[in-house]
């Protein structure tokens, strides 16, 4: 494993991580072609890996919101916390399945001067304003997300993700997780 996952705590060695864990840290580095380093850094609690990433993967296969929304939802959320792991991961990960080569950027840096639509710009908000400020969230804002075409349930969806993403935002911060270098070039020529 590589040191440079994060800096204030220790990466485990492969070797002493249980099956499970391998067998998942393997499998995204196939699909990667690189080991993330989240998943490294993670690893330094086992228990902690196996929630985090299963309720990750609820986010994104369990949902009525697309994989790019997910994406731009994490990346101004990740913005307004100044996390430079997932501003950096998601971001790349946010051009790869928005096709926009600018708008992580955008999000990261401003999301109200972001390319996006009305109902992206509604969606942001609300996970802006959940980050920011979660005890001024009113019945109005989650109308706000109804009026603008989200579903019940993908209301759910963008407070789920902008609070999961405060979560890692939080951790990657306090363990100080470095950005590999393969994320800051993808998705960039589109």
């Amino acid at each position: 494993m590589s040191e440079d996952a994060m800096r204030r705590f220790p990466v485990p060695d492969t070797d002493s991580l249980p099956e499970d864990l391998r067998e998942r840290i393997a499998e995204e580095t196939e699909r990667a072609g690189f080991t993330p380093n989240v998943f490294e850094a993670f690893a330094y609690k086992p228990s902690h890996f196996r929630a985090f990433f299963a309720f990750h993967d609820a986010l994104v296969d369990d949902s009525p919101l697309a994989r790019e929304e997910v994406e731009m939802i994490t990346v101004a959320v990740s913005g307004a916390n100044d996390c430079l792991y997932c501003v950096v991961a998601h971001g790349a990960l946010c051009r790869i399945y928005a096709e926009a080569p600018k708008l992580a950027d955008q999000l990261a840096t401003n999301h109200r001067a972001a390319d996006v639509s009305e109902q992206h710009r509604a969606m942001l908000d609300f996970a802006v304003k959940l980050t920011e400020s979660p005890e001024a969230v009113t019945d109005e804002d989650v109308q706000r997300l109804r009026d603008a075409g989200f579903s019940r349930e993908a209301v759910w969806d963008v407070a789920a993700t902008a609070a999961f993403f405060n979560l890692s935002n939080r951790m990657a911060v306090v363990a100080d997780m470095r950005p590999n270098d393969e994320f800051y070039a993808m998705g960039r020529d589109q």
